[in-house]
């Protein structure tokens, strides 16, 4: 394989099938929320476990 050959592969692999990019079904607000959600809940447990202060 060339380099030009090779290069023209991996673009086609970035760009994927679809120009937007990204799946269909992963919503940015959703995967967002699910991780704000997440975090606070870590911070949550963190602050029960450190009564000491």
């Amino acid at each position: 394989m060339s380099l030009h050959t090779t290069a023209q592969s991996l673009v086609s692999l970035a760009e994927g099938e679809h120009a937007g990019g990204g799946h269909a079904s992963l919503s940015p607000y959703v995967t967002g929320g699910g991780a704000l959600f997440i975090l606070l809940l870590l911070l949550w447990i963190t602050t029960r476990f450190n009564r000491d202060r």
